[in-house]
């Protein structure tokens, strides 16, 4: 493949112990992306050009928030209202005049056009766009070239609802022939028992409120509650 590959962090992350190691492989863009932001960067001029320009989506911005640079953030989002003020000004002088363009919706005000925009653009998330399809891209070039990595595949706990649908989605653009079949066929296998086992060991948690299982033991499902929240929605919670 021309493009780049990250075989060594994607190896190492289905080496990780997690209900979905897509999740696990964005997360990590994730922190990185964050540590950036809120690191000596935010003082440099084309970073926060960009970042006063088009800002950062609800969950990001309270990943920087949790990251404690709260003098760092709190220049950061000035910066940013200063320039969503001076834009703001200027698209309320055209008051409600239409826009038509290619790609406008009918009917769509500037003023909405262009805070529908901001709302949908993150500095964090066009960051790590590019990485993180790089790190799909690897995951289906190691299936076909790693008989390793097949075993660690196989041997996975599986992905999220929304990443499982992206793998077995994006499979033929990737492979063909049997490759495709065989990763189709594990695929489906490793999320489908997975998917049982996390719901058995949920069923349990709920199981042990039961006065009746008080001195039962919790097996696997004490924190199976943030593990099924991984499997449903993605959400990487902590224990």
């Amino acid at each position: 493949m021309k493009e780049q590959l990250y075989t060594i962090p994607v190896n190492d992350i289905f080496e990780q112990e997690c209900e979905c190691p897509v999740c696990a492989m964005k997360k990590a863009l994730e922190d990185d992306a964050v540590a950036f932001t809120m690191g000596p960067s935010y003082m440099e001029d084309d970073i926060r050009l960009t970042t006063d320009k088009i800002g950062f989506c609800a969950p990001h911005m309270q990943a920087l928030y949790d990251f404690e640079n709260r003098l760092g953030l709190a220049l950061v989002i000035d910066t940013h209202m200063k320039n969503m003020i001076q834009n703001i000004e200027t698209l309320q002088k055209k008051g409600r005049k239409q826009t038509h363009g290619l790609f406008s919706k009918k009917d769509t005000t500037p003023l909405f056009s262009f805070t529908d925009q901001i709302s949908r653009s993150c500095f964090i998330c066009d960051r790590i766009r590019y990485t993180f399809e790089r790190y799909v891209a690897t995951t289906f070039y190691l299936y076909e070239e790693d008989a390793a990595f097949v075993t660690k595949f196989r041997q996975s706990r599986g992905f999220c609802l929304e990443h499982y649908g992206m793998l077995y989605e994006k499979a033929p653009s990737y492979l063909s022939g049997n490759t495709l079949e065989q990763f189709t066929d594990d695929l489906n296998k490793v999320f489908l028992d997975n998917y049982i086992r996390m719901e058995e060991e949920l069923s349990w948690f709920i199981d042990k409120f039961d006065y009746r299982n008080a001195d039962a033991p919790w097996k696997t499902s004490k924190d199976a509650l943030p593990r099924a929240m991984t499997k449903c929605n993605g959400i990487l919670s902590q224990k």
